[in-house]
């Protein structure tokens, strides 16, 4: 087998549809494109998400509601939860680091 007698399976490939070749050829005149209307001309194209005149579907469904880019995300202790793990480590002081060490502890006591 060589590369150069390669061919594509028999009745894979076929000719393109050749338009506005004349009358003689059957796809002369119009080009399949019919008569008149803006489909027709050339430099034709359809609006995104037209549906033929019926209401398009992004202007169908209600728009709602906005995500804020600049949220702040708090979480919440209540003091209960801070009267366990002050019984439970014998800590005399809760500050932000000793949260950060017990935040998988908090998730499992609440």
């Amino acid at each position: 087998m060589k590369l150069n007698t390669l061919k594509p399976a028999a009745g894979s490939v076929k000719k393109p549809k050749r338009i506005g070749r004349g009358q003689g050829s059957g796809r002369g005149g119009t080009s399949t494109r019919g008569h008149k209307g803006a489909k027709s001309r050339s430099g034709y194209s359809q609006k995104m998400g037209f549906e033929g005149g019926q209401m398009p579907l992004q202007r169908r469904v209600p728009k709602f509601g906005f995500k804020n880019i600049n949220r702040v995300a708090y979480k919440s202790i209540n003091l209960d939860t801070l009267e366990e793990l002050i019984e439970k480590y014998k800590t005399k002081k809760i500050d932000v680091d000793f949260l950060r060490s017990m935040e998988w502890l908090v998730r499992k006591i609440r």
